[in-house]
């Protein structure tokens, strides 16, 4: 799974935008959100959902590979022994949001260390 950046200046009109270039394209949003004028979106083909939102005059678009793990909503802690684990493995933490079936999206610096770090 990848996450793709995106810029979206105009808040609501821009995730209209991006989700209307992405769904006509057949491209799934499995998770994500927008904040600070950033949206993250969880998609299974990242090079594509670019592809997609570049052609139809969509700048700035990063891809990168995400990290997904479970996490259990209801063990209070669950969040912070993960972001401990990150933390102490030397890990950076760029982006982190929820996908659709309540596990962690991590967008981290290092995939591998991060995987090893939470195994």
């Amino acid at each position: 799974m990848n996450d793709i950046s995106v810029p979206a200046p105009d808040g609501a009109a821009s995730l209209a935008r991006i989700g209307a270039i992405l769904g006509g394209a057949g491209i799934s949003l499995e998770g994500g959100g927008m904040w600070s004028g950033v949206a993250h979106y969880l998609v299974a083909d990242g090079d594509a959902a670019a592809r997609e939102l570049q052609s139809a005059g969509v700048d700035g678009v990063e891809v990168r590979p995400a990290v997904v793990v479970p996490l259990d909503a209801d063990v209070p802690g669950a969040l912070g022994w993960i972001m401990n684990r990150l933390a102490v493995g030397g890990i950076r933490l760029s982006a982190q949001y929820s996908d659709h079936d309540n596990r962690k999206v991590l967008v981290v610096d290092d995939p591998r260390a991060a995987r090893a770090a939470l195994a």
